[in-house]
């Protein structure tokens, strides 16, 4: 299944100073959010100063991000500092700029709301006006002690980037993939990533990937170095949908799943660590390090990520205020709302989220009326929202390709269309969903809700590569043989040279019996991909049901060699091998796949036949 990672946010330099910014890093003693009496409101019958009224607001809103080795360009940690920059606090914190927080007040309440009440502007505001007094150092509260290092403690594991990325002293931001090589030499139940980019002044975001196919690291070059792009594409042969959103920005603390939600990674998972990052004006380096914390609590929650977009509809004239995308999805079961993360490039202006429910009752999941894609986020609600089946979801993103836009990359404006440049325009709405059982329906609802957003994808779009093929993939898995085999043929016709959709092609077709039609496009995999162990041992069986062992010998000896853990690699080789008149190699491999399994039936049977008479010669 392709499953197309679309986080990797596309952002700009910023355009305005940072006074604060989130809240959410982990501290010892942190500061609790200062609350103000009735008294303490009336600033015109009270001298405000630093160290009684305004230090407990800075540690608690301010400082996370405000202080030495963080990200923000300046310290609020004293007196002096705060001082410095009181005119520019005031201004920033009276027009909601600072601390960064976008959705609209009125809505859902999501977690970790950053903004400041509307009694601590005015007394910030007050503060300034009195002279910014300081005060009397008794009344100043105990600086807030931040935990050093690993956030969440020492992990479990740590791995590092196996090479370090140079990046340019100017130019554009740039976007940089660092893949980790099977960071767990077992399988493993994950419950926290901690993300440590580099330097956080060069780095404006990450994401990290879950790349159970160890796709990823085909396009490094050489093996180790990463490579560039924005948004990446991870594969998987099996039914394996996004799940969690893994994402860091600066300020943030590393997020641990709830209890039940933790990520699955087995031996051969890679791990890729998508990174956002800013020219300092000179060469930098940068070798970011993840930390993987486990449990022993495997997990019972499934969620899924559904990305509802319309960027086929992304064509902005220039001088256009108000250009409008929408998309409507319709769930087909039950979920719990989750989290939510919305995205947009330079021109985004006005974003929505609602939910209509089957009642006709109208729900907002996110507003954000003055988009700033400097402080994009992931949003996870307070508590969960529930939508039954029915719901139709709806994005509606407004766009200001005008001159009035102070983020419009062009001055003056030119014609905007998609793209994965950050001068071109996205329009991508993220969910996070915990899908619900459909009762009497026996699938997994995740595969109802995959099968209905690719169907509903490729009504946007009959061209739509990726939903053709998650489309075939579910449909293969249900065994609704032709359908899958139809869609698998659409995707190769919409990309030919795609390794995958040739091999999933071929193995619908084998699957089908049309073992003489599967062998053009699994050869085909084979010549783009020649390590690709799925069309190797595709390829073995389609030539094996022709009769040309010989051909099928080939390709399981390929298939062994590029993963010798495979039983069934194993029982096939032996099975070509004795159909070729190899019995002395045969009955070894034969043994070797009840070592690996020693259930095999197909390799015990067989192996029983050849001891029995060792010139008979068993098919697979």
């Amino acid at each position: 299944m392709v499953n197309s990672q679309g986080l990797a946010g596309y952002v700009a330099v910023l355009v305005l100073i940072c006074v604060t910014a989130t809240a959410q890093q982990p501290a010892v003693g942190h500061q609790k959010a200062p609350s103000l009496s009735a008294e303490r409101v009336d600033t015109t019958q009270l001298q405000i100063t630093f160290t009684r009224d305004i230090a407990p607001v800075l540690f608690h809103s301010c400082v996370p991000c405000h202080r030495p080795g963080e990200a923000a360009p300046f310290s609020l940690l004293t007196y002096g500092d705060a001082k410095t920059h009181a005119h520019q606090i005031v201004t920033v914190t009276e027009r909601h700029i600072m601390p960064p927080w976008l959705p609209e007040a009125e809505g859902p309440q999501f977690s970790d709301d950053l903004r400041l009440p509307a009694e601590q502007i005015a007394l910030l505001k007050e503060w300034v006006e009195q002279g910014a007094v300081e005060g009397s150092g008794s009344d100043l509260p105990a600086k807030p002690q931040f935990v050093e290092g690993w956030q969440l403690g020492k992990p479990d594991v740590i791995v590092k980037a196996t090479k370090a990325f140079e990046l340019p002293a100017g130019g554009s931001d740039t976007y940089w993939n660092f893949v980790f090589r099977s960071p767990v030499d077992r399988g493993r139940w994950l419950k926290a990533i901690e993300i440590r980019p580099g330097d956080k002044r060069l780095v404006h975001h990450a994401n990290v990937l879950v790349d159970r196919g160890q796709t990823a690291r085909l396009h490094e070059n050489p093996a180790g170095s990463g490579f560039g792009g924005m948004e990446l594409t991870i594969e998987s042969e099996v039914f394996d949908p996004d799940s969690h959103f893994l994402f860091w920005k600066p300020g943030s603390a590393p997020y641990v799943e709830p209890e039940g939600m933790a990520i699955r990674l087995d031996k051969d998972t890679d791990l890729v660590l998508n990174t956002h990052l800013q020219p300092s004006g000179k060469v930098e380096t940068l070798q970011p390090s993840l930390g993987l914390y486990f449990t022993d609590k495997p997990a019972t929650l499934h969620p899924i990520l559904l990305q509802m977009e319309n960027d086929r509809l992304l064509d902005i004239p220039a001088g256009e205020a108000n250009f409008v995308v929408g998309d409507d999805f319709i769930l087909p079961v039950d979920v719990d709302l989750l989290a939510i993360y919305p995205h947009a490039h330079y021109l985004g202006k006005d974003l929505q989220a609602v939910a209509t429910l089957p009642d006709g009752t109208r729900e907002s999941l996110i507003h954000i009326a003055r988009w700033d894609l400097n402080w994009q986020a992931v949003y996870r609600y307070v508590s969960p929202m529930n939508l039954p089946m029915g719901t139709t979801i709806s994005m509606r993103f407004t766009y200001d390709n005008s001159t009035d836009n102070i983020r419009n990359p062009n001055q003056p404006p030119q014609r905007v269309g998609a793209g994965n440049r950050a001068s071109d325009e996205m329009a991508h709405l993220w969910l996070q969903v915990l899908p619900k059982d459909s009762p009497g329906s026996g699938a997994d609802p995740r595969a109802l809700i995959q099968e209905a957003m690719a169907r509903h994808n490729l009504q946007k779009n009959p061209n739509d590569f990726e939903a053709h093929y998650n489309l075939g993939a579910l449909l293969q898995i249900r065994g609704e043989v032709a359908e899958s085999a139809a869609n698998f043929a659409q995707a190769v016709r919409i990309r030919p040279e795609d390794a995958t959709a040739n091999n999933a092609l071929g193995a619908a077709l084998l699957g089908a019996g049309r073992s003489g039609e599967a062998i053009p496009y699994l050869s085909t995999a084979l010549k783009i991909r020649p390590d690709y162990f799925d069309a190797h041992y595709n390829l073995g069986n389609a030539l094996a049901s022709q009769g040309d062992f010989p051909g099928a010998l080939v390709h399981f000896q390929a298939a062994v060699r590029l993963s010798p853990q495979d039983a069934n690699a194993e029982a096939n080789l032996a099975s070509a091998l004795a159909e070729t008149g190899n019995i002395k190699d045969a009955r070894w491999h034969y043994e070797r796949a009840l070592k690996l399994n020693p259930d095999h039936e197909l390799a015990r049977e067989n192996l029983q036949q050849l001891n029995q008479n060792d010139t008979g010669h068993p098919r697979d």
